[in-house]
């Protein structure tokens, strides 16, 4: 096997499947929509909604009209990119150290990676600034999901759920997964028997069982983060929301120069130091905005 270092610009093949196990592990998006290969120019997601209810004809009758429409929605993958400082002795170790150093790097990549994918679509945001970004623009929940239940005062957490689930269904869409923020979540956890026993002792402790009554649920704070009021995200996860990455995972390995822009540290061979860069190609789509609603808090506090 050549060296590590002279593969090129892509991660060794070894890493690339516990890289992508990572991803999905540390994303609840990722957890409840299974990715797809996107190509690096976009592709085109195709949604029918057929107008009318299906016809009955009489033998020799004439066949009425019915009538679609058709939406599509692109799908381009954005780039992400971390990059850290490491000492130059990386060059000069064995090739087994240089994959240990490798695996490490996109051990912790490939979580800033899945919680970057949660935070740029639910929030439109870039994850380091945690400002509106606008490449990403209105493509993300925040923006396009417009049924939403706001929690008031004394409110019950599971009548706010029932509450997000009736505007799904009665925008007669399906509901097969939920997100919640921790908060939300402990307040769930809260809720008992008329006796006072735990309604949902699967929760209790912080526990996260995956699945609720039949519903597959998710725990994250990053549906929560950078101020916002959301605390649940409900509806069909599996049919109406894709995502994506293109299956090559660049890293480069720049061993001059100020590549982060750092003033204090400044030149890596002043430091006797390396960067290692890695980027991913990841998209996202939600192809119905109907088919969610979003349970809110009043205000952020």
């Amino acid at each position: 096997m050549a060296d590590i270092l002279s593969k090129g610009s892509l991660f060794p093949e070894e890493l690339i499947p516990e890289f992508i196990k990572q991803t999905r592990g540390a994303s609840a998006l990722a957890k409840l929509c299974a990715a797809r290969p996107i190509p690096f120019n976009g592709t085109k997601e195709f949604t029918f909604s057929l107008d009318k209810e299906v016809d009955i004809v009489a033998e020799n009758g004439a066949k009425g009209k019915g009538g679609a429409t058709l939406s599509p929605v692109t799908i381009v993958p954005l780039k992400i990119e971390y990059g850290c400082r490491i000492s130059d002795e990386f060059l000069y170790a064995s090739e087994e150290a240089q994959l240990d150093y490798m695996g490490a790097f996109a051990d912790g990549f490939a979580k800033k990676a899945a919680k970057g994918l949660d935070l740029m679509a639910f929030h439109g945001i870039n994850p380091r600034t945690g400002t509106a970004s606008s490449v990403i623009g209105s493509n993300h929940f925040d923006s396009k999901v417009t049924q939403a239940v706001t929690i008031a005062s004394g409110d019950k957490p599971d009548d706010n759920i029932e509450a997000a689930i009736a505007l799904v269904q009665g925008a007669e869409n399906e509901v097969n997964g939920m997100v919640m923020a921790p908060l939300f979540k402990g307040e769930l956890a809260k809720q008992t028997t008329a006796d006072g026993a735990k309604l949902y002792p699967q929760l209790a402790w912080g526990n996260n069982p995956g699945m609720i009554n039949g519903l597959q649920v998710e725990t994250t704070s990053n549906l929560s983060a950078n101020s916002s009021v959301d605390r649940a995200l409900v509806g069909d996860f599996a049919n109406t929301f894709r995502w994506g990455y293109a299956k090559e995972i660049p890293i480069e390995v720049i061993k001059y120069g100020n590549p982060d822009n750092d003033e204090v540290l400044g030149d890596l061979k002043g430091h006797n130091q390396i960067y290692l860069r890695g980027e991913m190609y990841i998209g996202w789509g939600i192809l119905d905005p109907s088919a969610f609603a979003i349970i809110k808090a009043a205000s952020a506090g």
